[in-house]
């Protein structure tokens, strides 16, 4: 779900921005500041023991906004105080639980 944060927060901006993105999940961070989705793109959507990246639907359709906006990406812990962090998982939760949750189609 946080790639998908990513995704939805990028394309909420209407016209090309510098953005300082936080995020609590190593696995997007790190996939993009050390470069890691490039090189699944060059090894065919595959990481380096060979086996496949997981949700290509969703890194496909960052790709295209990574172009778009000049973005930097910075890990925070999540569960540690940071009080956006925090917020953004009290909006998720209560999300979650209120029963009208649209089908991610995407």
């Amino acid at each position: 779900m946080e790639l998908r944060g990513v995704i939805e927060a990028l394309e909420a901006l209407k016209v090309s921005c510098d953005v300082k993105l936080y995020c609590d999940s190593q696995y997007v961070v790190k996939a993009i500041e050390e470069h890691w989705l490039k090189n699944w793109i060059k090894r065919g959507w595959k990481k380096a023991d060979k086996s496949a990246v997981m949700n290509v639907d969703l890194w496909r359709r960052l790709l295209p906004l990574l172009e778009t906006h000049s973005v930097k990406f910075i890990w925070t812990r999540g569960h540690a105080g940071h009080a956006e962090n925090e917020r953004c998982d009290e909006l998720a939760v209560a999300a979650s639980r209120s029963g009208d949750l649209k089908e991610d189609r995407a």
